[in-house]
């Protein structure tokens, strides 16, 4: 039986996509993974600057032509999107049909479990609600052998305009999620090229997207309901994905070490996990000493919740390896933290910001994610995330974000309430109002002014839905000192991890000659050394592992 997984996605990072790609592949081994994405390669230091006042590249009637010719030979086409890539999914869905009834149809992914209705309204037969392993090896058993698959948990079933919509299956374990195959990784895979078609992905395809770095997840599930995060329906549809789950820290070094046995050039691995910080300390401790031991690469934690930031958590992860951390603040109103229901008081931010910053010298600058362009936004809300921003440890960077309401969550609900029309809130999160408090914010990157003059300043800021004067250009001249900035914040430390597109080759041909192993001994992110009680501990547990 032939299967084409299809991935739509920015780049290689769809972490999702690449694990059941991998387990279907084990229980089919005619299966082939295609990958398409609307950026082809990083941006480029230009785009970087004006980021935002462009959308993603445009696949039109030929392209699709293209993409559903290159996938209609399959007895099993699964799809697997975020709604962000809905559209585009559909449209591919729809030309296959009018190819070619033969494919089952299949989507999954991140929309089909927030938005089921509306992805079921599409061209295929069935949709994944929740977690697709072991889902899709009850399916897939049945319908290979012409059984009856329309009660498999965890699916939709459409026939004959019938819709059939079954219940969820329990969620993984821990346990479960050890006997998983690795993400699938840099073989035998295809990518969409405009007038190419499908073509096998190659070691440059992976710089361009990724550049040195391995992009992975440990841990999933998140404890928080924020309104605007996908992961409240998941909690919906099961309470139990509030607890954290993942396999053992054996299993995340080992899929580092099978990554780096196919691409070499790996050089940091960055951990997009939801609440990293949220793994109990005996874990993460644990963790520590077989990173170390074994791998002794730099990584990056993403997912870090203020609530769940601890000095001693931090004391371990850097031990280990981490030079670069991304927490999010979101806001700096407790009005609108309370209406995004985080629960996640200002002064349990500062704390935390305050902690990360004692270990300023061994990462790299730490990244702080901030919500923007909120039309429920008051101009006190506006004026209170930047006073917060204006006090806040130095120094940090920003990952400023556009509001973008995903369809079928709280949050489109919260809007709809104050009578606003979803449609008009900016889908593209990267499409930053050129308003003169987004200006702001990246002088607050770059710049502590004096009081009086940052007072002076915050007399012309509004709230997003306010009549203002925009100013386009000079929100792009303030982008230009900030790119300089963050590259050189990776580059004293010799972290290449954010450089891709053509520069990747750059990066490659550095790490390739063994100027980057020269750059990280003369540059690189002082060591640190563990507190005596931390010491003494962890000595006593890597010689009892090592007994063992």
């Amino acid at each position: 039986m032939k299967i084409k997984m299809v991935g739509l996605e920015d780049g290689f990072t769809c972490y999702g996509f690449r694990k059941i790609a991998a387990y279907i592949e084990r229980l089919n081994p005619d299966t082939t993974v295609h990958y398409i994405s609307t950026e082809i390669g990083r941006l480029s230091p230009l785009k970087s600057i004006t980021r935002g006042f462009g959308s993603a590249a445009e696949f039109g009637p030929d392209h699709i032509d293209e993409i559903a010719r290159g996938l209609v030979d399959a007895d099993i086409i699964a799809f697997s999107s975020m709604t962000g890539y809905s559209k585009l999914t559909k449209a591919i869905a729809s030309r296959v049909r009018e190819i070619s009834r033969q494919p089952f149809l299949v989507w999954g992914g991140i929309h089909p479990i927030i938005h089921p209705e509306d992805a079921i309204a599409a061209d295929v037969d069935a949709i994944c609600t929740g977690e697709g392993e072991f889902a899709f090896e009850e399916f897939y058993n049945l319908f290979r052998r012409g059984g009856d698959y329309q009660g498999v948990r965890n699916f939709w079933f459409k026939r004959g305009g019938e819709i059939r919509r079954n219940s969820f299956r329990p969620l993984m374990t821990s346990e479960d999620m050890e006997t998983l195959p690795f993400a699938k990784y840099g073989t035998d895979e295809f990518i969409y090229k405009p007038e190419r078609g499908f073509v096998p992905v190659t070691k440059h395809d992976y710089l361009r997207m990724n550049g040195l770095s391995y992009t992975t997840v440990w841990s999933i599930g998140c404890p928080l309901h924020c309104t605007f995060c996908g992961n409240s329906k998941f909690i919906a549809n099961d309470k139990n994905y509030a607890r954290v789950r993942h396999p053992s820290p054996q299993y995340a070094v080992e899929e580092i070490r099978h990554a780096k046995s196919i691409h070499a050039h790996i050089q940091n691995v960055l951990f997009v996990d939801d609440s990293f910080m949220a793994i109990k300390t005996a874990e993460i401790e644990e963790f520590a000493i077989a990173w170390r031991q074994e791998l002794n690469l730099p990584f990056a934690v993403f997912g870090v919740i203020p609530n769940y930031v601890r000095e001693d958590k931090l004391e371990l992860l850097t031990w280990a390896g981490m030079y670069r951390v991304r927490m999010g603040i979101q806001s700096g109103s407790q009005r609108i933290l309370d209406f995004y229901k985080r629960p996640t008081p200002l002064d349990r931010v500062e704390q935390a910001v305050d902690t990360i910053s004692k270990f300023a010298r061994h990462h790299v600058n730490p990244s702080y994610d901030i919500i923007v362009d909120n039309p429920v936004e008051t101009r006190q809300d506006v004026i209170d995330t930047l006073e917060l921003l204006y006090r806040l440890a130095r120094p940090y960077q920003l990952n400023i974000f556009s509001l973008r309401v995903i369809p079928n969550t709280v949050l489109e609900q919260q809007m709809i309430e104050h009578g606003l029309n979803v449609e008009e809130i900016s889908v593209n999160y990267h499409g930053l109002k050129p308003t003169f408090a987004n200006v702001l914010l990246y002088l607050l990157i770059l710049w502590r002014p004096p009081r009086w003059l940052f007072l002076k300043l915050l007399k012309r800021v509004r709230a997003t839905r306010e009549p203002q004067k925009l100013h386009p250009l000079l929100i792009i001249l303030i982008r230009i000192p900030w790119s300089l900035v963050q590259g050189w914040r990776h580059a004293r430390v010799g972290d290449l991890s954010v450089v891709g597109g053509n520069l990747a080759y750059f990066s490659y041909a550095i790490w390739k000659s063994g100027l980057l192993r020269l750059w990280l001994k003369v540059a690189g992110v002082p060591a640190f050394t563990l507190k005596e009680e931390h010491a003494s501990r962890l000595l006593h547990s890597t010689e009892k592992a090592e007994a063992r």
